[in-house]
């Protein structure tokens, strides 16, 4: 396979570094308000909220294709770390060391952008301002806001015990501090019921949370735990418990991944969203007002997403809570100069890292032009991707845009269908999309399926 051939996206599953929770105090991004008693005001030409994987990558190609000075684009993110999150899953499986998958985030920053490594207070659109933590304000030409989504896990009744017991079966691979634990629970379990969920709703990388369930099930078939051909019969049993009625969004990739479901004997509740755990008892809402409670022995648990308080409360957002753009120019539909892109932004489509290289480009395209007084032409397809682990060595490459329409880069390339999981995936995940990400992407250098992107 060419170089070329494998410029396919720096996948996905959402790689945004700072997860916010209110689990692990090291990883959190808070936004609260302290006032400063002399604050001040400086002015930038660009600023962008958010330091994640979106913030990182468009501040660095505007760096690169516009005509800007020092300081003139700032960033603010109170983060210390930045993470390679969609790597979680790989440290949820084995695979990856945690601590090898972060760097210190001012050491991602170039010198010439200004970083305010604190938390931003609110928005003043009308003023084109924003004002920080302290009371220091930032007056803007344009702002990118690009601050992620926040990873809840007070969001479901116990989770936050639970996932604090190192006594526990429950695990996440949607944290910093809990994705190792997943792979000591998966290890120590020698029998009983698993049970992995999905929740309702928007979530970060929308395969992430059946990944781990193909690991975790491919550990226990090689360690003799686990007979695909005969499930009632083997000590684990497995579940896969989803707030969905189906197994992926994309109904191609959805039927391939139903027929695994079927042909590897995991049980599949559909419709049903985790909602409490008590001990081992874990609580599922279905239906209108029905409630489902299940037994297990190890659980791991996708948590609910959503937008900012910060965000939401802002008259930035629409009535989910998200920044409210254009979904192919990323323009904000009221405010001109204001942009977004990633989780934190309205665009319908699959929230991962991969759509950000294919955002990050029509952004900075429309910004600039913007700046220049042109139209703001450049439109992005809705193009997002997901590499779906199916067990250790194989991965089904899900590429799509808007309406859940497949766009396949191989598949149009080598006329290959990406729906059929393979071992070259699996490499691109397990090893080039990780060292592109810190290497090219995160420096504006990366645009997925494009390839390198050139000065």
């Amino acid at each position: 396979m060419s170089s070329s051939q494998l410029l396919v996206t720096t996948a996905a599953c959402a790689a945004r570094r700072s997860v916010i929770t209110q689990l692990a105090p090291a990883a959190v991004r808070t936004f609260a308000s302290v006032a400063n008693v002399t604050p001040t005001t400086r002015n930038h030409k660009v600023v962008v909220v958010g330091g994640g994987s979106a913030g990182l990558t468009i501040s660095h190609q505007l760096l690169r294709k516009g005509k800007f000075s020092q300081d003139d684009i700032a960033i603010v993110d109170p983060a210390e770390w930045h993470h390679y999150q969609p790597g979680w899953t790989l440290v949820g499986g084995g695979l990856k060391n945690k601590e090898q998958l972060r760097k210190p985030l001012k050491s991602l920053i170039d010198p010439k952008l200004r970083f305010y490594n604190t938390e931003l207070s609110s928005f003043s659109p009308d003023s084109n301002t924003v004002t920080l933590d302290n009371g220091d304000k930032l007056t803007y030409e344009h702002l990118v806001v690009v601050p992620g989504i926040k990873v809840d896990f007070n969001s479901i009744k116990g989770l936050h015990d639970a996932l604090s017991n190192p006594d526990s079966g429950v695990s996440s691979i949607y944290g910093y501090d809990t994705c190792d634990k997943a792979d000591r629970t998966i290890k120590a379990l020698k029998g009983g019921q698993a049970i992995f969920t999905q929740p309702m709703g928007i979530v970060k990388c929308a395969g992430a949370p059946q990944k781990i369930m193909w690991l975790a099930l491919d550990h226990w078939k090689k360690s003799g735990l686990y007979d695909p051909a005969n499930p009632s019969s083997s000590p684990i049993h497995i579940t896969f418990a989803t707030g969905l009625p189906v197994m992926f969004g994309v109904p191609k990739y959805s039927a391939v991944l139903e027929k695994l479901r079927k042909e590897r004997g995991v049980e599949g509740l559909f419709a049903h969203d985790l909602v409490e755990i008590n001990g081992n008892d874990a609580v599922f809402s279905h239906g209108e007002n029905q409630k489902l409670t299940r037994k297990f022995d190890l659980m791991h648990v996708t948590p609910k997403m959503g937008a900012h308080a910060f965000v939401k409360s802002s008259p930035l957002a629409n009535e989910a809570g998200f920044v409210d753009v254009d979904e192919e120019t990323l323009r904000h539909k009221k405010w001109k100069n204001v942009w977004s892109a990633g989780d934190a932004s309205s665009l319908p489509t699959s929230k991962t890292a991969a759509a950000i290289t294919a955002q990050a480009p029509v952004l900075v395209k429309n910004v600039l032009r913007s700046m220049r007084g042109k139209e703001a032409d450049e439109e992005y397809d809705g193009y997002t991707s997901c590499p779906l682990l199916t067990e250790y060595g194989k991965v089904l490459l899900a590429e799509f845009k808007y309406g859940g329409v497949p766009k396949e880069t191989f598949g149009k390339a080598l006329r290959i269908d990406q729906a059929v999981p393979r071992r070259a995936f699996y490499h691109l995940k397990k090893d080039f999309f990780p060292w592109v990400y810190y290497k090219y992407m995160v420096k504006g250098t990366w645009g997925g399926p494009k390839g390198w992107l050139r000065d």
